[in-house]
């Protein structure tokens, strides 16, 4: 794949007087972009999610333990995303981003179909890696063009509407492979959201452009680094390091441990497969909407006071989210229990537009998709890799105490407490962000 990409031409005379990449489109075209990169991303998430609905049904049908499913969710996809992710944003920064969201959603359109025939456990394990492997050129090209397309004061804004993609994914996920599931099984549940990828494919095709093929791009000095030094830049600077460390922690739970929220409503609640689906969707989508979209104004009316809120914000958000969600597992009514996690996501996904806009403030022009990629390199494996299979773990200790129920909701309380440490990072992170 990567030896078709196109390389980004070398600073010319020209370049010079060009023009910064956000000039070279009409709001009109940055619309358009944007919401086909918003497609793109439902779909990413969704593909990656819907498992999270299909846990109950995987497990009795292959009799495997929880620390087993948390595996299947977590470390099975992760370890090649953040495998392959690495070289592709070194190769975004350079070539074209455009065909590598292209190839990246084929790849983890034609895997998510594959996990849906799966005649075993380990069969379908691999197909995650494969979902994993396609999805690491999703995320860190989109960030890169979001941030050429839109100016430093309206990019917290622009971030905000794409990472709805992420609780739209997760709602499509939830609710189309709940039912799905319900009502045809949970091998057709694979099929039916893995499918329409393959035409987001040819949308991104066709509608998506890159400004570096335009000769009026400029061109940053950073260009011509090598991944190590991109890398050691990066690093070095305080206030994305202390951005990393929060978005392990934040994965862990929001983006780890969380994907048992389904199955806790049926173990818990007595939901079925496709009630739990269609609530959590539902709060995912209303939390998605408020949260992304109030989170990217907030964070781009603060930064226009003072940069370092893009940090501060998140850091305050993921604090009050702690209690919130603790609570949200503690209390036995349903809908007490839905309430308490609906403004608990609205923080959480609030907090995420003003963390990414906080990196790309620092990371410099042409390290965004590095800068990305390596925050996921270290978020994915440690987070998302272990979250679901720490919070399987602790779900299966306290099970053989108190039951499958009660187990898996002392897991999600316990796990709910790496918001803290989280929100103290991006803290840490506002005191460094101008200087950086």
């Amino acid at each position: 794949m990567m030896s078709n990409m196109s390389v980004a031409p070398a600073v010319t005379p020209e370049a010079q007087d060009a023009a910064a990449p956000w000039q070279l489109y009409r709001p009109g075209q940055r619309r358009t972009f944007l919401f086909v990169l918003f497609l793109t991303g439902t779909s990413n998430y969704a593909d990656r999610n819907v498992i999270g609905v299909l846990l109950e049904p995987i497990k009795a049908e292959f009799g495997v333990s929880d620390t087993m499913l948390g595996l299947l969710t977590g470390l099975a996809f992760a370890i090649f995303y953040v495998t392959v992710g690495l070289p592709i944003a070194w190769l975004a920064d350079r070539g074209n981003r455009q065909k590598i969201i292209v190839w990246s959603i084929t790849v983890w359109s034609i895997m998510t179909v594959l996990c849906g025939m799966a005649q075993n456990f380990w069969q379908l394990a691999l197909a995650r890696v494969g979902v994993g492997a396609g999805e690491a050129g999703a995320i860190p090209p989109a960030q890169s063009l979001i941030a050429d397309y839109y100016p430093p004061e309206q990019r917290a804004g622009a971030l905000g509407v794409y990472m709805m993609s992420s609780m739209a994914g997760y709602i499509l996920g939830m609710v189309v492979g709940g039912w799905v599931a319900q009502h045809y099984g949970w091998r057709e549940a694979f099929i039916v959201i893995g499918l329409p990828g393959l035409l987001l494919a040819l949308a991104s095709r066709f509608f998506l452009r890159e400004p570096r093929l335009i000769p009026r791009f400029v061109v940053a000095p950073e260009a011509t680094e090598d991944a190590r030094m991109s890398i050691k830049r990066l690093l070095a600077k305080p206030a994305y390091r202390n951005i990393v460390y929060a978005l392990v922690l934040y994965f862990l739970m929001a983006y780890g441990a969380l994907v048992f929220t389904a199955s806790f409503m049926i173990r818990v609640h007595g939901l079925t497969v496709a009630e739990a689906g269609g609530l959590f969707g539902a709060m995912s989508a209303v939390g998605a909407i408020v949260g992304n979209l109030g989170g990217g104004k907030i964070g781009d009316h603060l930064a226009k006071r003072d940069l370092a809120w893009l940090a501060r914000f998140p850091g305050i958000a993921l604090i009050l989210a702690l209690p919130l969600y603790v609570g949200a597992f503690a209390v036995g009514d349903l809908v007490l229990m839905a309430a308490i996690s609906l403004v608990g996501g609205v923080l959480l996904t609030g907090a995420v537009p003003a963390v990414f806009a906080a990196m790309h403030t620092v990371c410099g022009s042409k390290r965004r998709a590095m800068a990305v990629a390596l925050a996921f390199f270290f978020a994915n494996l440690i987070g998302l890799g272990a979250g679901p299979v720490l919070a399987g773990a602790i779900s299966d200790h306290f099970a053989a105490i108190y039951g499958p129920g009660e187990g898996l909701r002392y897991a999600l309380m316990i796990m709910s407490l790496t918001f803290l440490p989280a929100g103290i990072f991006m803290l840490r992170a506002a005191k460094h962000l101008n200087a950086d």
